[in-house]
């Protein structure tokens, strides 16, 4: 399946502050759980604030079984970056599509950066995860618009 069709996503090295609520929120999540993961700490507690005080506590599980799927694979920067690193931009677009329903197209993009059975994983993780933003009111940008 061939990756080069996918649009050229706008949020890599763009300033996360720019970001709309729902993409930001998402980024914080990463972000906040890979720096716990890389200090040795339990990684689902760390982004449960910001995610609970925008209503979206059941997408917790979810992110936390995305990032497990994506593994090394996704170098995320730390909290506190001000650019949107380009690993994050692709896990965006990713989240993103499966939201909108282009799962073929989010696996195409994953497969294209993650190994097979990572990009599995992932993909299977980020159903759940969208339905859960959701659920919560907070629709991630569709990117093929």
């Amino acid at each position: 399946m061939a990756t080069h069709g996918l649009p050229a996503w706008p949020w890599a090295d763009t300033p996360a502050e720019t970001l709309p609520p729902p993409e930001r929120l998402l980024l914080d999540g990463i972000r906040l759980w890979a720096e716990a993961a890389r200090r040795g700490e339990p990684p689902l507690p760390a982004p449960r604030l910001p995610f609970i005080a925008e209503g979206a506590g059941a997408a917790l599980v979810p992110l936390d079984a995305l990032m497990r799927g994506a593994g090394d694979a996704l170098t995320a920067a730390c909290p506190l970056c001000p650019r949107v690193a380009p690993a994050e931009a692709r896990l965006l677009l990713g989240c993103a599509l499966t939201q909108r329903g282009a799962r073929r197209e989010a696996f195409a993009l994953l497969l294209h950066h993650l190994p097979p059975l990572a990009a599995q994983q992932a993909l299977a993780a980020a159903i759940p995860l969208g339905i859960a933003l959701a659920g919560a009111g907070l629709l991630l940008r569709n990117p093929l618009r």
